[in-house]
């Protein structure tokens, strides 16, 4: 088993999502200011990059689950496993040989997050594409509310451009200093631009990202022009949150080079 540690840094606390500053998140009954879960994320690939690098970031299927919070200046400790210890926590789609289980503790020894991640023959593709055709939710952003979130109502599709400084600093805020990433975007970065495709369309004072499933079908590299389109496809109601899943895909040019199943509450209870 191999382990990895790192501190924690909270790089939002001036965002608009207040849930990552102290105040509000303590009235959420949080004891501090939340670590963005995309963060969390970007710490718990850094073991599956560093072994296999640019194979990894061309094909790969990722799933995140974030338990609790971590908060600014934690210890993280990160650990890989791989056989038996992983695939025993593993549903169908990680039945494979290549499944490898990565977790984030505190220290506290509690354990924060997982990522399980596999390199089948074939990934998942496609299955919520057909969506992305319906039309589109009108331009502009609104207050979030249950009424305002449509299942299968793309938004509207956006550009990004991976330039080196934005890598760079996404890599940093991580503290992820591989040299892969002086050539690939950063999965930190990625899985980043997924909150964005919600922020663009919604107002969000206070919200949670809890999970995501992310497939890497080709490598993204620093100067790719993507092309991100979206759409939520499920909500819920569950102890007074509000949930969606919201589809997220990335082209460059024609090519599908990641996609990915976003969660998050956005609508905190009290």
């Amino acid at each position: 088993m191999s382990s990895h540690h790192v501190i924690a840094q909270n790089y939002s606390h001036s965002s608009e999502n207040r849930i990552h500053s102290d105040a509000v998140a303590r009235q959420y009954g949080f004891k501090g200011a939340l670590v963005p879960g995309v963060a969390v994320y970007g710490h718990l690939t850094y073991l599956l990059a560093q072994s296999e690098g640019e194979r990894w970031l061309s094909h790969s299927l990722n799933r995140l689950r974030l338990f609790k919070p971590a908060y600014h200046q934690d210890q993280l400790t990160l650990t890989l496993s791989t056989g038996a210890t992983a695939t025993e926590t593993a549903d169908s789609l990680f039945k494979d040989k290549t499944t490898r289980l990565v977790a984030c503790y505190n220290n506290q020894s509690e354990q924060l997050a997982t990522l399980l991640s596999a390199q089948p023959a074939e990934l998942p593709k496609g299955e919520y594409l057909g969506l992305l055709d319906n039309p589109i939710k009108s331009a502009g952003r609104v207050p979030i509310s249950w009424d305002r979130v449509v299942e299968e109502q793309p938004f509207t599709p956006w550009q990004f451009d991976v330039s080196a400084d934005e890598n760079y600093r996404f890599a940093q805020e991580v503290s992820d200093n591989l040299t892969l990433y002086a050539d690939y975007a950063h999965p930190h970065l990625l899985c980043a631009l997924a909150n964005t495709c919600l922020t663009n369309e919604y107002i969000m004072p206070t919200w949670i990202h809890v999970g995501t499933e992310l497939r890497h079908h080709q490598a993204v590299r620093v100067g790719d022009t993507l092309t991100i389109r979206a759409v939520p496809f499920h909500k819920w109601k569950k102890k007074g949150h509000e949930f969606t899943n919201l589809y997220v895909g990335f082209w460059r040019g024609e090519e599908l080079t990641t996609d990915l199943i976003h969660t998050a509450i956005y609508k905190v209870a009290h």
